[in-house]
């Protein structure tokens, strides 16, 4: 069966079906086969794999696998493979030959440069193989070392392809080779306009080559060449890269330097006289280049440029940038292409860009929201409100070691975080923040204590090293649209988690009795309290609920964010800069400082992405200018935390 189709697939290969077998051709090059040289086994190969022989693909495939040996007595070859008393052999017609034991046969070890061509010569069997799994692998080793006579065998292999989406490989593959081998330049044209607005890795790294340059020095354009432009030197090469690039063709000798000149002119002194130029003129450097080439004529130092021989050199001569693509067709389509893909790839890095930052948007929307509750109701700056975070963060990691399923540990920590972290933050504003009102630096220098205290407290309790919170496996990966613009699953979680609670805080806000006290005592406390509203009791459950709503934070941020005991340290700037840009005490405000800020730090480390401190030091900044113009924020609000 294995022969029958080894034909069929020669056939429509269009390769020799009679031709030598393969044991004749291992024969009459069995020198070279026993020592083989990648520079000269290439062409024996190429025989091997177009015999039509159908043992041909066998005997590759045990030579690059060291599976080949000669016996020593009659130097005839075998297909070895291992038993108990060393190898059984198979001759190159297929058939058994007996055993032989290890030490009467040489097994034959190509390297690495050898096993690339056998691999090479193999992929033309194995891309109609009836395996599946050997196609798409000679796909891939096709595509990672394209190959000018990988073409024709390509094309041969598609029409009998019977699964969709290997030929849609191949497919593609076929018009990614045409473009680059194809001898038909309207061929190779028509191959690079079929992708019409594709704009993949494998297109990309195609049609690179064909607009790749190389610099050449001539003193006239030269005849043949597919000149990308004229260099002018001073512009496009310094005097230096010029001067190298002669030197490299051949062209002009190395250059000399100062001191290399002094110390073979010093060693060629005799009588007082180098070259027969007296000591005492050699002052002069006209008079050092003088000396230096005679010495150079007569053979007692090597060829060297002066500095005057650099000098006219460079003005002899004139730079081009060649492009290796001879065809200036080929090359125009190309750049063409590249073109149209660079503009593609541009909005599409702007389109990630942009997820980007509606994803840091997200997270330090969810870091902030609690922070926005506390300072705009209560107008108390609580400094150990990154902690919280972390508090939440922590509570996650000790519900997974209870519960081992990722899933089910989400679905439990989220509500009981949010539960520890309201009362811790009931029990702060109970035992110090109710004490300080209308007293904020007292706010600042107390909470800011108790900050450094609940960071201790997690080293003591957890470590200082990081702790893993694990996210389940649904949220592995990411959403990826092209090869550009792509966003993790988690990003995207945390995202909707946004989302859920802007929409939760409209509804507690909006359509419930505790937001309509809230926005009373935001807006005129005194006047909510005569109206029998508990000013204090509110400022309670508000600052509980702020609390919580950074713990849930917590748990979102630690499953992308290394776990602890500074973990909120990370965050907590960027939620006070989130709710006084965005407007203090504003839901819609604080989502709209997330989105300015978390944008423009995308785009500034996207602008300075090697020095992503640089970066942040820009955006504080820039927000520092912005509030000199809007001190209030974007979205301000009347009322207590806005000073009125």
């Amino acid at each position: 069966m294995r022969a029958i189709i080894f034909a069929v697939v020669m056939a429509c290969l269009g390769l020799p079906a009679l031709a030598d077998t393969v044991a004749e051709i291992v024969t009459s090059h069995a020198g070279q086969i026993a020592r083989p040289s990648r520079q000269t086994i290439g062409p024996v190969i190429a025989e091997i794999a177009a015999s039509g022989d159908p043992m041909a693909p066998r005997m590759l495939e045990a030579w690059g696998n060291k599976a080949l040996g000669q016996r020593k007595a009659d130097k005839a070859f075998f297909i070895l493979s291992r038993d108990a008393g060393g190898f059984a052999l198979t001759d190159l017609a297929g058939n058994p030959a007996g055993t032989a034991a290890s030490e009467d046969i040489t097994e034959l070890k190509p390297n690495g440069g050898v096993r690339g061509l056998i691999a090479s010569a193999l992929v033309r069997f194995t891309l109609s193989d009836p395996d599946p799994a050997k196609r798409a692998d000679a796909l891939a080793s096709i595509a990672q070392d394209p190959r000018a006579d990988s073409l024709e065998p390509l094309r041969a292999a598609i029409p009998t392809e019977t699964d969709p989406a290997l030929k849609a490989q191949k497919q593609r593959l076929e018009r990614l080779l045409t473009l680059r081998f194809d001898p038909d330049t309207a061929a190779r044209v028509a191959a690079m306009q079929s992708f019409g607005a594709d704009t993949g890795l494998d297109l990309r790294a195609a049609l690179s080559p064909l607009v790749a340059t190389t610099q050449v020095a001539a003193t006239a354009p030269p005849e043949g060449r597919n000149i990308a432009r004229e260099m002018k030197v001073g512009r496009d090469l310094t005097p230096t890269e010029a001067y190298d690039l002669l030197v490299a063709q051949g062209e002009a000798p190395a250059r000399i330097t100062r001191d290399a000149q002094e110390q073979a002119l010093a060693a060629h002194i005799e009588n007082g006289r180098v070259a027969g130029i007296p000591v005492a003129q050699l002052a002069v450097q006209s008079a050092r280049d003088r000396a230096y080439k005679a010495l150079a004529a007569a053979g007692a130092v090597p060829a060297a440029a002066t500095d005057a021989d650099v000098t006219a050199a460079i003005a002899a001569h004139r730079f081009f940038d060649v492009y290796t693509e001879a065809d200036p067709v080929i090359t125009s389509a190309a750049a063409k292409a590249l073109g149209k893909i660079s503009m593609s790839v541009g909005a599409m890095q702007v389109a990630d860009l942009a997820l980007d930052g509606l994803s840091l948007a997200s997270i330090y929307f969810l870091a902030a929201i609690g922070l926005a509750i506390t300072f705009g109701v209560m107008g108390v700056i609580n400094m150990a409100h990154g902690e919280f975070i972390t508090m939440g963060a922590y509570t996650g990691f000790v519900v997974q070691q209870i519960v081992p399923d990722y899933t089910a540990s989400l679905i439990v920590a989220f509500p009981l975080a949010f539960v520890i972290t309201f009362g811790a933050g009931v029990a702060l504003e109970r035992l110090v923040i109710r004490h300080l009102y209308k007293r904020p630096l007292e706010t600042l220098l107390a909470t800011f204590g108790i900050s450094i205290a609940l960071q201790q407290l997690f080293k003591n309790i957890f470590g200082t090293q990081a702790r893993p919170l694990t996210s389940p496996d649904w949220l592995g990966g990411a959403l990826s649209f092209n090869d550009v613009v792509q966003i993790s699953y988690i990003r995207i979680a945390i995202f909707v988690l946004a989302l859920l609670f802007l929409t939760f805080f409209l509804y507690l806000m909006k359509r419930t009795r505790l937001g309509l006290e809230v926005r009373a005592v935001t807006q005129n406390p005194t006047m909510a309290a005569s109206m029998g509203i508990n000013p204090d009791r509110i400022n309670m459950l508000t600052f509980g609920l702020g609390s919580g709503i950074a713990g849930i934070a917590g748990v979102a941020i630690g499953l992308f964010a290394k776990v602890t005991s500074e973990l909120g340290t990370d965050y907590i700037v960027q939620s006070f800069m989130t709710v006084v840009v965005g407007g203090v005490g504003n839901i819609w405000g604080a989502l709209a400082g997330a989105t300015m800020i978390g944008g423009l730090q995308k785009a500034i480390e996207w602008l300075n992405p090697s020095n992503t401190l640089a970066a942040q030091t820009y955006m504080i900044l820039f927000i520092i200018l912005f509030i000199q113009f809007r001190p209030r924020g974007i979205i301000a609000l009347k009322g207590r935390a806005a000073g009125d």
